[in-house]
């Protein structure tokens, strides 16, 4: 994983995929902060925040905090300038309950056993108000394992049904969900179908995915995911190598049993 955000830290400010990520999960953000209850000070954590460069975006929308288990990913997020930074783990989350209007989890779950999920997503329902949301985006569909599920310690890529089902167990209400980088299905589809074919590569070797394309390829991509972005604004996604979910805990604040 240490791996991973090095190779991430040099890349997600200008990859394509980085880029099409922030157009897509912009407008559920803009959502939950426009739905959410009215406090004077809203209050946005990031639940395993790598190296805290997304916190940049959640700061439009209240004061982000972050946090991840890796001494790595702080370490750099520090020496970049960010300072609501802690290492921690998603597991037990060292905040109080009720005390965040907005919680998100990018590319977390999915790395995670069973048990550690399932604690993962009561945590962040623990620690928002009632009325509060959750932004997640997880890897989706088994079909499109390949390098980077390898870079990633991938334990899974979810279904749409099967995300739903996780977050509706630990209490939430399903508001939007939709897979992401439609768009691109095919080529990645071909591209890691190859992988698989190839035999995926040891983690060292595993970071091609995610270097930066030259820049006409990269621009290029950019605008397709940003006018994916656009569509999915108004529709769902059949498919995409992403599931990105907007939910709630609504204000009664129970469980689901």
């Amino acid at each position: 994983m240490e791996h991973l955000l090095r190779a991430t830290a040099l890349a997600e400010a200008r990859h394509f995929w980085f880029r099409g990520f922030r157009a897509f999960v912009t407008p559920l953000l803009r959502r939950a902060a426009r739905e959410r209850p009215p406090t004077a000070n809203a209050r946005v954590l990031d639940c395993g925040c790598g190296t805290g460069a997304n916190l940049e975006l959640l700061n439009r929308f209240g004061r982000a905090y972050g946090f991840d288990l890796s001494p790595v990913g702080v370490q750099i997020g520090r020496q970049e300038g960010r300072r609501l930074l802690a290492r921690a783990s998603v597991s037990a989350i060292p905040f109080r309950d009720e005390s965040f209007d907005i919680a998100t989890s990018f590319d977390v779950l999915y790395a995670l056993d069973d048990r550690n999920e399932r604690l993962a997503l009561a945590e962040m329902f623990r620690v928002l108000k009632p009325g509060g949301f959750a932004v997640i985006n997880v890897a989706a569909m088994e079909i499109l394992r390949g390098d980077h599920s390898v870079l990633g310690h991938e334990v899974r890529r979810y279904r749409r049904d099967e995300l739903a089902s996780h977050l509706q167990a630990a209490g939430f209400t399903i508001v939007r969900l939709t897979y992401t980088n439609f768009s691109l299905f095919v080529p990645i589809f071909l591209v890691r179908w190859l992988q698989r074919r190839r035999g995926l590569r040891a983690e060292g070797e595993a970071d091609t995915d995610i270097s930066v394309p030259p820049e006409p390829l990269n621009a290029l991509l950019t605008a397709v995911l940003f006018a994916e972005s656009l569509w999915i604004r108004q529709f769902d996604a059949p498919a995409g190598s992403s599931l990105l979910c907007l939910a709630r805990k609504e204000k009664s604040g129970s469980r689901a049993a």
